[in-house]
């Protein structure tokens, strides 16, 4: 079973003594003690639901707990599905590169960032290719040369332990 993470206070769970009440309707009814709040809550068949328990008086309001909780969880699901997340790509280079392979990775990068996407642009030192890393930093500025029109850099060329490594993210329309 689920345990839900839900910390709404109702009911018989709100334990101060007199709370601000909003009717069902949304009107208020006043400051009142919380067992007449609940008497009327009951009448109605309702929740008294705790909204602001940190004013002065609490706010409590008299609604269908169950169909706030629902229309809650879809107003967060309809927020969730808007969200776009962006993604870190990441794409791999050798000091010792041909051109056509060169080539083929930047179009995989442009492809990236075309969907939306981060791209970390990574050139690895082998052995005593660590003595070239001036070679390194021109394979990533002939990187930024060709996606510059859809690309901009977030972080620049640094050295992290034997890589080389730049952040480019799309650029915004």
């Amino acid at each position: 079973m689920r345990k839900s993470k839900d910390t709404t206070v109702k009911n018989e769970e709100i334990k101060v003594r007199e709370v601000r009440v909003i009717g069902k309707e949304g009107e208020q009814l006043g400051v009142m003690e919380t067992k007449k709040a609940l008497q009327l809550a009951y009448q109605d068949g309702l929740d008294l639901v705790l909204v602001a328990p940190n004013s002065n008086p609490p706010v409590a309001k008299i609604m269908d707990f169950g169909k706030y909780k629902y229309e809650k969880e879809k107003r967060e699901k309809e927020a969730k599905k808007k969200q776009k997340k962006q993604i870190l790509k990441e794409m791999k280079f050798r000091l010792r590169i041909d051109e056509h392979d060169f080539n083929t990775k930047v179009r995989r990068i442009r492809s990236f960032l075309e969907e939306g996407n981060k791209v970390r642009v990574v050139v690895m030192f082998l052995g005593r290719d660590i003595m070239f890393t001036d070679k390194g930093k021109e394979i990533l500025n002939k990187v930024v040369q060709n996606v510059e029109d859809i690309a901009e850099v977030t972080r620049a060329p640094k050295m992290a332990g034997r890589d080389m490594d730049m952040i480019l993210s799309p650029k915004k329309q």
